[in-house]
């Protein structure tokens, strides 16, 4: 980079504290960052490794100068009260405390600068990003040796070019000899900081900072040390260590300081640390970076922080505090800490820490309900499902090994497990009726949402009337998330939208923004079933937003495959097209056989829209394919009649009918029916067709099945020369079509429309008279020949003529054959 490029970055940062928002400037140790930051005047915040452990931390440093907590609603107030530990109270959802922070930065309307966010603690990191993609009245500019926040703008600061590496130099050192210069050139590889140093001794940065700080006096370099560890400001002198105000150099120089102390040292200065603090975590830290060997008293120290950091939200503080304890501690209480530590981890969706930890346990001597949790804890996310964990045959034997044995919380964690992994993974029909036999002898009552739940999707089909039932029931906004989800899984899905939106509110509010893109993810596929793609596109945008700001793979998956169902519904199929490949890529990687299947509904809906009915039928045929990983139990049932549309056109009748009677024998449920009784529609003989078309549009079903429905029978009609019957169901079609947005669906159905004889101007009927001269002209005759038998000019004819085209619906005579042919005989 050149010295002009550098001038460019500061006017990028001017410019940004001019107009509001956040900006992360990363790059390697010495390039810059922090001097960049210098130019800025705000209030600034340093990450030190030291506090890393410690919920909020960073938070409170941030928030510090402007934490008027008097001018917050009394929920947001709460959370940050609770988060800072200034009161007790329920823990607080991280996006809340993010509200909270929001709200207060805003209104300050303040520039706050974070050097070294990489060392800020978890808990901290995550609101800030949560405040950083929101920001617009503030200023936040963060450094870090790599990105931080997702989806913030990121300034990458690189090592200056040749050019300006040999002129920064020659300001710094113009007294340096060409052999010296050349080798802090070669060395300093367009590192400013290092093209600052270099030259004045040393081999490398670390040796020159360490050397300086080995150079000074013993009682010097303790007080240095336990700054550096998270001490208070330094307040000794030292030359090229600390500035006059008592501050580090550069971050570099404060890891030197560590690195050149011994471990003796460390120790002493971490005892000198805990002896100082009034502060309970920080000195069980301090503490436990003092021990030499096993120590349960700080161990215990260590699990009492675990509990505090809990009640503040602190779950990564928490999990590092307890796996810290178990490695202190006696051995007899290893296995309980860590376990302790996987099921924080795995609430907080955490799955990497839960299968890090779990690897700790092997070897120790373990309870049933210790060696319990170690086969259930890998299986206990609802994101996806992660390599190794065990099967739903497996976890519903330990659910039932559990509740026997007495621990009935424990058992229905577990069993939500095996009904979760019953949507992604396909266990096969006798496990699927172990599961429900189990479920059956649970002790919960068959009404509770949570028992209507995992019956939807642990049996969606031989059970959906149950679940159907059960949803005509009244419940609050806690319970209704569950049972927007299990709505979708029978096909109900005006109820699961019902259910999905309920709870939003609270969720927004409460900051539950993990909860909030499910119900959104879950809405919008609902929404799009119904055909109000309208209302699903912005639903799911904002799912798969939050879904990526949540961490939630397998709801961004779901979102995104939605959209591509959407754009393929809409026409756009290129757009389709990228989108469903984005998804595909997220399903494959999370095992989420829900993604794959909308992928592949959404391709065949493509595939349709442009005529290529093999590919659609492909696509949609591996939903219903046991071996393939797009195969769904509950959504292949959905996805039946682009299944027999596709087939009909494409060679593949004689297969779908094979599909659709195995699935008639297995489906009791009246919504996921719909699909089927479409199907056995259009596979239908001509004498029974009508019956069984009529039967689709008298049961209760979707917008989007109704209309597609009385385009299927309108289009039957038709070709039965039954053209004024099915005029009506094309009409109502159309207009459908028209309405959803569906740009292709509607033109089929106009051209079906057209083709029973409706004009595209009005009545579509013609007069004997005109009826005459269209068969004349369809029998190949010319205008004069035709005036000649009917004693016309050849003018009139075309008169004629020019009313009979719109009314048949064609543009020009060749058309006239066709269009005749389905003409009623009864004519004006």
């Amino acid at each position: 980079m050149s010295l002009v490029g550098r001038e460019r970055e500061r006017e990028r940062l001017a410019a940004l504290v001019g107009s509001g928002g956040a900006l992360q400037i990363v790059g390697e140790p010495g390039v810059g960052k922090s001097a960049l930051l210098s130019c800025l005047n705000g209030h600034r915040v340093v990450g030190v490794e030291a506090e890393q452990d410690l919920p909020y931390a960073g938070l409170h440093q941030v928030l510090h100068p402007f934490l008027d907590l008097s001018t917050l609603s009394t929920v947001r107030r709460g959370a940050l009260e609770v988060v800072f530990g200034l009161s007790d109270g329920a823990v607080p959802p991280v996006h809340l405390v993010g509200l909270a922070a929001l709200e207060l930065l805003s209104a300050a309307k303040s520039v706050v600068l974070v050097d070294d966010a990489q060392w800020l603690d978890r808990e901290s990191r995550d609101v800030l990003g949560f405040v950083a993609r929101r920001l617009s009245d503030a200023v936040l500019v963060v450094t870090a040796s790599a990105p931080v926040f997702a989806g913030v703008p990121v300034l990458s600061l690189e090592p200056l070019d040749s050019d300006a590496a040999r002129a920064l130099l020659d300001a710094v050192a113009p007294e340096l000899d060409a052999e010296r210069r050349s080798w802090v050139l070669a060395q300093a590889a367009g590192n400013p900081l290092a093209l600052n140093e270099l030259p004045f001794g040393g081999d490398s940065l670390e040796e020159t900072f360490g050397a300086r700080v080995l150079a000074l006096p013993v009682d010097v370099r303790a007080e240095l040390l336990v700054a550096a560890l998270g001490g208070p400001r330094v307040g000794v002198r030292a030359a090229g260590v600390v500035d006059r105000d008592g501050e580090f150099l550069h971050p570099l120089v404060r890891s030197a300081i560590v690195r050149a102390a011994s471990e003796t040292e460390r120790q002493e200065a971490h005892r000198r640390l805990a002896a100082a603090s009034d502060e309970p975590d920080r000195r069980a830290w301090h503490l436990a970076a003092a021990v030499t060997g096993k120590d349960e008293n700080v161990a215990r120290l260590l699990e009492n922080t675990a509990d505090r950091a809990l009640r503040r939200g602190g779950a990564a503080a928490a999990v590092s505090a307890l796996e810290r304890a178990a490695l202190l501690g006696d051995r007899s209480e290893q296995a309980r800490r860590l376990l302790r530590a996987a099921e924080l981890a795995a609430e907080a969706g955490r799955r990497p820490d839960v299968e890090r930890i779990l690897l700790g346990v092997r070897g120790l001597d373990l309870t049933a309900r210790e060696r319990a949790l170690v086969t259930w804890l890998p299986s206990a996310f609802d994101d996806g499902v992660g390599e190794g964990a065990a099967g739903p045959g497996e976890l519903v034997r330990l659910a039932e090994a559990v509740v026997a044995d007495g621990d009935v919380e424990l058992g229905l964690r577990i069993f939500w497990s095996v009904a979760m992994r019953c949507f992604w993974v396909e266990p096969g029909a006798a496990v699927r009726e172990r599961i429900a036999a189990v479920a059956r002898r649970l002790p919960i009552d068959p009404q509770d949402p949570r028992m209507l739940a995992m019956l939807a999707y642990v049996c969606p089909a031989s059970q959906g009337d149950v679940v159907v039932a059960g949803l005509r029931g009244s419940f609050d906004v806690v319970t209704s998330r569950l049972l927007g989800s299990a709505a979708l899984q029978v096909g109900a899905f005006a109820e699961s939208v019902r259910f999905s939106v309920a709870p939003q509110r609270d969720f927004r509010a409460q900051g539950q923004f993990g909860l909030l893109a499910r119900a959104l993810a879950v809405e919008a596929w609902s929404r799009t079933r119904l055909g109000d793609i309208a209302a699903a596109e912005p639903v799911a945008c904002e799912a798969l937003r939050l879904a990526e700001e949540t961490d939630q793979p397998y709801m961004r998956g779901l979102a995104e495959a939605v959209r591509a169902e959407i754009a393929a519904l809409r026409g756009d199929y290129a757009e389709s097209a990228s989108l469903a490949a984005s998804a595909e890529r997220i399903g494959l990687a999370a095992g989420a056989r829900p993604v794959l299947a909308t992928v592949q509904l959404a391709r065949s809906l493509a595939a349709l829209g442009e005529g290529r009915y093999a590919d659609a039928y492909a696509a949609i045929r591996r939903v219903h394919d046991p071996a393939d990983p797009a195969h769904q139990l509950a959504l292949r049932r959905y996805v039946l009649p682009e299944l027999v549309e596709a087939a009909m056109r494409s060679g593949n009748t004689d297969e779908a009918r094979k599909i659709v009677e195995e699935l008639d024998a297995t489906t009791r449920s009246p919504a996921l029916a719909s699909g089927v009784r479409y199907a056995r529609a259009l596979l239908a003989g001509d004498d029974d067709a009508e019956a069984h078309f009529q039967a689709a549009l008298d049961a209760r079903s979707s917008p989007w099945d109704r209309a597609r429905t009385q385009l299927a029978f309108g289009a039957w009609l038709r070709r039965q020369r039954r053209a004024a019957q099915a005029r009506p169901h094309l009409k109502a079609a159309v207009e459908a079509f028209a309405a959803f947005g569906f740009r292709d669906w509607a033109e089929r159905a106009r051209e079906e429309l057209r083709a029973s004889g409706e004009s595209r101007n009005g009545s579509g009927v013609l007069t004997e008279h005109e009826l005459t001269i269209a068969r004349m002209a369809a029998e190949g005759l010319t205008n004069k020949e035709i005036g000649e038998r009917l004693h016309l000019s050849h003018r009139t004819v075309s008169t004629h003529l020019h009313r009979i085209f719109p009314k048949l619906g064609v543009a020009v005579r060749a058309e006239l054959g066709k269009a005749l042919m389905t003409y009623p005989d009864t004519v004006t």
